[in-house]
């Protein structure tokens, strides 16, 4: 893991997203890959006519361009190497488009002070048809601690391995890795032979057990978080079909939505 990728827009979320982006980069002795998106009228829903669509869009090209500047100077003092790309249209579209070549994708969680940008659409979408793992990162965040403690939700689906072992570079950093189960139910991959799994990689997992008997798997999570406080959580996205998770919930929406920590998910 070495090319991050980072989605820049002046919105709520982008100094945690930023921060994440640096904290991941550094870990790694990586390259961060910053793409700036001008949000196309389009990309709100908004019936905007000829004229309006062309006002919004020059708004927001005027406004990232203002952003640019205040960030391409910082980031010639964060000690990073990194790049920059300019983009225009939605957020998914545009990072689609440049993640050919990267390893991690950062996003933001659900925002918390606004519904616009939608974020959570967005990560939902890179998560499910971008091809890439992201981090997902709430709102208040402040920092990516690579080196702490990091909680594995684990339900032995493709999914959850698929996240566990996109997650290896980064896990090597960590000071403590636990392996969480949620329920009794059988999976697939039992959860002894994803800490052996670990282990051959040189990364020591607690396996832990957690009831789960009304079958909120996203509130046990979450309340597994406040009792563990890890820095951050490893969990596979939508190990059910986007269509079931839509009509009933999910783990994946309800995290991205409420989790007070940063997310690492792939899919």
């Amino acid at each position: 893991m070495k090319n991050i990728l980072l989605l820049i827009h002046d919105d709520p979320g982008q100094e945690a997203r930023l921060q994440a982006a640096l904290d991941i980069t550094r870990a790694v002795e990586g390259h961060l890959h910053c793409v700036d998106v001008a949000l196309m009228p389009a990309a709100v829903d908004t019936p905007y006519d000829g004229v309006g669509v062309e006002l919004v869009l020059e708004h927001e090209r005027l406004r990232e361009t203002q952003n640019k500047a205040s960030l391409q100077k910082r980031l010639e003092t964060e000690n990073v190497s990194w790049s920059w790309a300019d983009k225009v249209g939605s957020f998914d579209g545009a990072l689609q488009s440049e993640s050919g070549l990267a390893d991690l994708i950062v996003v933001s969680c659900e925002l918390s002070s606004t519904n616009y940008p939608a974020m959570r659409e967005t990560a939902e979408a890179l998560v499910l048809h971008g091809h890439r793992p992201i981090v997902a990162m709430p709102e208040n965040a402040r920092l990516f601690d690579a080196a702490g403690h990091v909680l594995i939700a684990w339900d032995g689906s493709p999914p959850a391995n698929a996240a566990m072992m996109a997650a290896v570079p980064l896990l090597r950093h960590a000071t403590k890795v636990t392996l969480l189960k949620i329920g009794e139910i059988d999976t697939a991959t039992p959860i002894q032979q994803a800490a052996a799994y670990l282990s051959r990689h040189g990364i020591a997992a607690h396996v832990v057990r957690s009831a789960d008997p009304d079958h909120r798997t996203g509130e046990a999570l979450l309340s597994a978080i406040i009792a563990l406080l890890p820095s951050y959580v490893v969990m596979g996205a939508y190990g059910h079909s986007r269509t079931m998770e839509a009509l009933f919930g999910g783990t994946t929406r309800t995290m991205l939505k409420e989790s007070p920590v940063p997310l690492f998910l792939a899919h």
